[in-house]
């Protein structure tokens, strides 16, 4: 499906799960981003839900901005933060067409407001997050999650999985795949003309010689030295702690973190409110805000736009 944007980028919004804050932040961030005068925003979703929305914001929707109702949630029953099969089929219905539409047109980028995973998978699609769905729904096998903010740039050997699974789904390959993808979006859209990345142990004091566990000198550590006779600017690994006040004094480009909570922790604690996933290796640019479907303020207007401008900026920035 191509969609006419008169020569302006155009960035394609899917409005996640209707009883969360997406509707809400989606709003909130065309009304008062000035960059809507710059792209073509298109909002997938429905109509209904996010009309509900602007009643609450006391705003009306942008006129500027094009709106693709799919008509989707039930009449009559809908209520804000709720669990629900319905919702979830709804929000998973934006998504594929949102991807089919960014497919299909030049200059377009794919911007997720969250999903909830429960109702999701109450509703049939057993994907742990957008990232999975995305990977499987474009036959992408390379794909990795980096976080972007605060002046941190992270990306995920392991992404959402159990922690007590994380040791035995750690390989080799795994840790190359994500610092070559991590390289290639450092060059490519951050214009860094040689990357500098640091690779975290898994273990406390990256595993102490061995002392504290096997992980870094089996694993990780020869990971990291076929990736020096490639980059020497891949360094590692190294005790989380230290890698991150690197990173953050801005001595390294990006860090490899081996699961999900090693890298979140410390990109939230300098930017929860504008975080933004970058999910590498789609055949399109895709950007999400880093953060849930905050249900238990949704419908209150309360919820913060900060992250979801962040990600709309940096879709709109990298999409070429």
């Amino acid at each position: 499906m191509r969609i006419s944007h008169s020569g302006k980028k155009l960035v394609v919004i899917t409005g996640g799960d209707p009883s969360g804050i997406g509707p809400e932040i989606i709003l909130k961030a065309l009304t008062g981003c000035s960059l809507v005068k710059k792209i073509t925003p298109l909002i997938i979703g429905d109509y209904k839900t996010f009309r509900k929305n602007a009643e609450i914001l006391k705003i009306d929707i942008p006129s500027s901005v094009r709106f693709m109702d799919l008509k989707n949630v039930p009449p009559g029953s809908f209520r804000f933060g709720r669990i629900d099969k319905a919702y979830g089929r709804a929000s998973m219905e934006y998504l594929s067409r949102g991807v089919s539409i960014v497919k299909s047109t030049r200059f377009a980028s794919l911007v997720t407001a969250p999903i909830n995973k429960e109702s999701i998978n109450k509703a049939g699609f057993k994907f742990p997050g957008h990232t999975e769905f995305l990977s499987h729904i474009t036959k992408s096998k390379k794909v990795t999650m980096m976080l972007v903010g605060g002046g941190l740039r992270v990306s995920l050997v392991t992404r959402h999985i159990p922690l007590g699974e994380v040791a035995g789904c750690i390989t080799k390959n795994k840790i190359i795949q994500t610092a070559e993808s991590t390289h290639y979006a450092l060059k490519r859209f951050f214009r860094i003309p040689r990357p500098k990345i640091g690779i975290a142990g898994l273990n406390p004091h990256a595993g102490e010689g061995g002392i504290l566990g096997k992980e870094e000198k089996k694993i990780i550590l020869p990971a990291v030295n076929c990736l020096r006779r490639k980059s020497r600017g891949t360094q590692g690994p190294f005790a989380p702690d230290t890698l991150f006040y690197k990173a953050y004094k801005q001595e390294l480009d990006g860090v490899v973190c081996m699961y999900h909570d090693q890298g979140l922790i410390p990109l939230k604690m300098v930017a929860f409110d504008k975080g933004v996933n970058l999910t590498i290796g789609l055949p399109f640019i895709r950007t999400s805000p880093d953060h849930g479907t905050g249900f238990d303020i949704a419908g209150k207007g309360e919820a913060s736009p900060s992250s979801m401008v962040e990600a709309i900026k940096l879709a709109a920035k990298l999409s070429c």
